[in-house]
Order: C-alpha cells, then sequence, then structure tokens
C-alpha cells in the first residue's frame, strides 16, 4: 500500500514516526531516483553514491520543505542538482575538459559486461553519452521518466520551450549517431 505524500510528510514531522516515514519515501522513490542518477553519471557505484548524498540532503531538508512543489519534484531536483556536482567533481579530479568527461562516460557505457554495440539500446545508451550535458539531462527525463515539460521546468528551473527546443535537438542528435553507427 503506498502512502501519499503529504500524509508521509505529516508522518516526518511528527518525532514518533519520523524515522519510519523517511524509510517509506526512500521506499517510494529510491528505484526512480536510482535509474534518473544512473542515467547521468553511467556507472552503477557512482549512481548509488550520489543517491546516499540526495537522501542525506533530503533528510536535512525535508523539515523545511514548504510543498510549493511536489516532494517528487523537489527531490529529482536535489538528484539532479547532485549528478551536475558529482560530474563537475569529476571533471575538476582528472582536470580534462567536460567534452573529455562525457567521452569517459561512453568508454564506461562501452566497458560494461553486457556491452554489444549491434544492440539498439547499446547504441541509444552510446548516442545519450555524446549529448551535451543539459540535452543529456532533458532527454532522460523526458524518454525515460516520461516527465511532462511542465513538472521538468520546475526541476530545471527553465522555460518550457527551452526544455522542449534541448529535446528536440537530442534527439535528432541522437538519430543522427544511430543513423551513422
Amino acid at each position: 500500500m503506498l502512502i501519499d505524500d503529504k500524509e508521509l510528510l505529516f508522518e516526518f514531522r511528527q518525532p514518533a514516526t519520523k524515522e519510519k516515514a523517511f524509510t517509506l519515501i526512500i521506499k517510494k522513490y529510491q528505484e526512480k531516483l536510482y535509474w534518473h542518477i544512473r542515467r547521468m553519471v553511467v556507472v552503477h557505484d557512482d549512481a548509488d553514491d550520489v543517491l546516499q548524498n540526495v537522501f542525506i540532503k533530503v533528510w536535512k531538508g525535508l523539515e523545511n520543505f514548504r510543498e510549493d512543489s511536489q516532494l517528487y519534484t523537489w527531490m529529482y531536483r536535489i538528484a539532479t542538482n547532485e549528478c551536475l556536482t558529482f560530474l563537475e567533481q569529476q571533471k575538476k579530479k582528472s582536470s580534462v575538459s567536460l567534452s573529455d568527461v562525457e567521452a569517459g562516460l561512453s568508454n564506461k557505457v562501452k566497458a560494461d559486461d553486457n556491452f554489444n554495440s549491434n544492440k539498439l539500446e547499446w547504441k541509444l545508451q552510446l548516442a545519450i553519452q555524446q549529448l551535451p550535458e543539459k540535452q543529456r539531462l532533458v532527454f532522460n527525463l523526458r524518454y525515460y521518466d516520461e516527465m511532462p515539460y511542465e513538472e521538468m521546468s520546475k526541476i530545471l528551473e527553465t522555460s518550457e520551450g527551452a526544455l522542449k527546443a534541448s529535446y528536440h535537438h537530442a534527439a535528432k542528435k541522437i538519430e543522427d549517431f544511430i543513423k551513422s553507427n
């Protein structure tokens, strides 16, 4: 039985049920957040680390969550920002350009034990990793999470028109990549 977010937030704010409510929030959103993060950072261990950071920030910030947006939207914004921070740290650690980090993500896809370049899903993953960071993020949210532009706009704090343009450009680049590879 899934408890709705308003009830979970109410329970979280009660000292006697705070930890139980947070555990239920984790169970409810862990998998969706994990896959959102995994598509951005590619490697399972990295995704687990980022997800852990997300839930730490959620725990610390939930007390002051004003419910201006849905809990899910708020947590996705945190997860997205944590992914971008992680990728930025990777770039600084290796003191290379973001395009080199993105090439590294492609190499991580290719290093996966199940990688088969003849399969369309692997070509799609490689194509996605070639996209600029923002286009990759918009494409993943729209294609995999089927997130409406309105909700994406709240998470990414940008206009729906800009998101539609980013998605269109990303889809075209992916199509071109798949056709030529």
